[in-house]
């Protein structure tokens, strides 16, 4: 399976069948799915969508498969085949919910159960929407696709509260530990720190890639994730950050790296700089911070414009500075948390960074 890595290139993570049929097995939970009735609206080259065909294969549960996304027929497929559950990242419940056939009452959803989801971070009020409008329970998950997608979740008997605010526990007969991401050390309870983990779902490495595998992998076998996490006393796990330099925009990962090298092609660019700051449907965007060779000058619109006719229309920034100077740390180092938080300030997104996410 195709992921992105440290450098912002695509990797091909090489999955076992050991890796995928222990990690479904596990997600099972001995529980029958055999009633179930799944909608699909994953594309098949994400893990998610890879993982549940698996899965219905494993569990005898029926699978409906949408072609692609769109929130009108994934309610109109829950409504018509009387769909019981469905996996969708929260950029696709957020149109769902938001849909006009949905807001005028036109399917009947009496049928769902469960809404599972993960893949980006999870507002806890859209987990309380789901509940409210749609009907279902949700489920979330946590893991990447060097983690066969999973490693955490919670569970049917937990709590709503607990199913709609943390990532849930870790999987049986698999190890996870937090540390501090500078010493290697664990962390106390409640604690942030990196999520490493160990055990069946890790991947067996980066196809022909072996120094990238043992930056990923470290010598003793633990996978680190680059994600921030908290762990409470009863070992319900919270995503709070990410050590990587990445942003999750409605689920997919883009790393600023290669973003930063398009926009540098720019003849008109000297140098730019790409965070992502929080936004209420996509969880994150990103914005490009530019700076203009001597002399040059460069609109907005024409940026944007260059974008759209040369990269993915999902790696477009949403917003655009153009500025002098970035903040620097002593030693020369541009200190992007700071142009993250003055960003989220000039933008005027204070309240949905504050947004708490499971």
């Amino acid at each position: 399976m195709y992921t992105s890595g440290t450098t912002g290139f695509p990797k091909r993570a090489m999955l076992t069948h050991y890796n995928i049929v222990n990690t479904m097995q596990a997600a099972k939970l001995n529980r029958d799915y055999s009633s179930e009735r799944y909608v699909s609206p994953m594309p098949l080259f994400h893990i998610a969508g890879s993982n549940f065909v698996i899965f219905s294969i494993m569990s005898g549960m029926t699978m409906i498969p949408l072609i692609a996304f769109d929130p009108a027929k994934e309610l109109e497929l829950l409504s018509k085949e009387k769909g019981t559950c469905s996996f969708c990242v929260p950029t696709m419940l957020i149109a769902m919910l938001n849909s006009p056939r949905f807001l005028a009452g036109e399917f009947d959803l009496s049928s769902l159960k469960q809404i599972y989801t993960g893949g980006a971070p999870v507002p806890v009020v859209l987990m309380e929407q789901v509940k409210e409008k749609m009907g279902g329970d949700c489920r979330i998950f946590f893991g990447m696709t060097e983690s066969t997608g999973a490693g955490t979740m919670t569970r049917d008997q937990d709590s709503f509260e607990l199913k709609s605010s943390t990532v849930g526990i870790v999987f049986p007969h698999i190890e996870a530990k937090i540390v501090n991401p500078a010493t290697g050390e664990p962390v106390g309870i409640g604690e942030r720190g990196e999520f490493l983990a160990r055990g069946f779902h890790v991947m067996k490495g980066y196809y022909n890639m072996p120094e990238k595998t043992a930056e990923t992998i470290d010598a003793d076998g633990w996978l680190h994730t680059g994600d921030l996490a908290t762990m409470n006393a009863q070992g319900y796990v919270n995503i709070v950050g990410r050590v990587k330099d990445m942003i999750i925009r409605g689920g997919e990962n883009i790393y600023p790296a290669e973003i930063e090298q398009f926009l540098m092609r720019h003849p008109k660019i000297a140098d730019a700089q790409v965070v992502g700051v929080s936004d209420q449907f996509m969880g994150e965007e990103m914005a490009a911070l530019v700076r203009l060779k001597p002399g040059e000058q460069l609109s907005e619109e024409e940026l944007r414009s260059y974008c759209r006719a040369n990269i993915s229309r999902q790696k477009v920034p949403k917003y655009f500075k153009f500025v002098t100077e970035y903040p620097l740390t002593a030693s020369g180092k541009i200190k992007k948390l700071e142009l993250r938080g003055q960003l989220i300030k000039e933008l005027g997104l204070e309240e949905v960074a504050r947004v708490k996410t499971a």
